[in-house]
């Protein structure tokens, strides 16, 4: 048996027989959401927090210390924003860091090399609708940011992040003046950059990513290059880096949809925009790629959130 860090975490563990949890936070469904979703592992029960987003937020990104905290950054609050609201994994109380992004930022991505740092990559910054390259580095030991000097290999917004925590991280997708396939690749051992010569199997914006941590990562969903939606779930190994595409995309084509994952057991895409917000959970069982619904989703429909995840141990 090897035991490996989760996606987005490490371990973590809970009584009743519950082993974690993915938190769906913010959005928009008929005004900005402070509302964060709880999904117990593994029954996947939903209970919402009592204590949401510090304000209403939409067009955020999250990313979690699996075992410790997750976080939910930047966004729109009827202006963009730098904050960081940390969520204590523990009695899921939340604060919010004295230091919050570099910048003002909204559709923005985060991933995780859970146990040492997380990241926020990319975004339409702090004014204009000209796409950032930035990617801003918090330090899980004292939640410090650096930013780091190589950023994405293009200014993109509305793309979306997953990891293999331990190893590499990725961004994928987005408006990069145009929408584009691009998959950047972070070592998380120097942080150095490449960009996968087998990117999406399509361009995508406004999609979603998690990962099965040692295994694989999924990009789902999102809006095409001709402007509609689709239900294209792209899995990509992380031996190897290659990319196929899931038989079984989402349950309907969708896109400012978030996502997160019980790693070495399921991910899930929660949310977004089907024709009109949804409260929509679809479920991918790790070990055939098999999609259910979640009888029950969300507590109210909205798209434009984010999602993160405390994970269990993977064997």
């Amino acid at each position: 048996m090897v035991i490996r860090p989760a996606d987005h975490g490490i371990f973590a563990s809970s009584a009743g027989g519950e082993t974690g949890a993915g938190y769906f936070g913010g959005g928009y469904g008929g005004g900005f959401s402070t509302t964060v979703d709880r999904f117990a592992f593994p029954s996947d029960s939903r209970t919402t927090l009592g204590t949401g987003l510090s304000a209403g937020t939409y067009s955020l990104g999250a990313m979690a210390n699996s075992g410790t905290a997750g976080y939910f950054g930047g966004g729109n609050t009827a202006a963009r924003v730098d904050t960081v609201d940390k969520f204590d994994f523990s009695d899921d109380s939340r604060t919010t860091l004295a230091t919050g992004l570099s910048a003002a930022n909204q559709n923005l991505a985060g991933m995780a090399n859970s146990g040492t740092a997380g990241y926020f990559g990319g975004g339409w910054g702090a004014s204009g609708w000209t796409a950032i390259t930035t990617v801003d580095k918090f330090d899980f030991s004292d939640d410090s940011r650096t930013t780091l000097a190589t950023g994405l290999s293009a200014g993109t917004a509305d793309l979306a992040g997953m990891a293999n925590s331990g190893t590499a991280g990725y961004f994928g997708g987005g408006d990069a003046g145009g929408t584009v396939d691009t998959v950047d690749k972070f070592d998380f051992s120097d942080d150095s950059r490449s960009t996968l010569g087998t990117g999406l199997s399509a361009g995508s914006s406004r999609l979603a990513g998690m990962a099965n941590s040692g295994t694989a990562g999924y990009f789902g969903g999102g809006r095409n290059g001709a402007g509609a939606r689709v239900d294209t779930v792209d899995k990509f190994d992380f031996s190897d880096d290659s990319r196929s595409t899931l038989g079984t995309g989402l349950s309907a084509a969708n896109w400012y949809l978030a996502a997160m994952a019980d790693s070495g057991t399921a991910g899930y895409f929660g949310g977004g925009d089907t024709a009109s917000a949804v409260d929509t959970v679809d479920k991918f069982a790790f070990s055939d790629d098999s999609r259910t619904t979640l009888a029950t989703g969300l507590s109210a429909s909205r798209h434009s959130l984010a999602g993160m995840a405390n994970s269990e141990t993977l064997a």
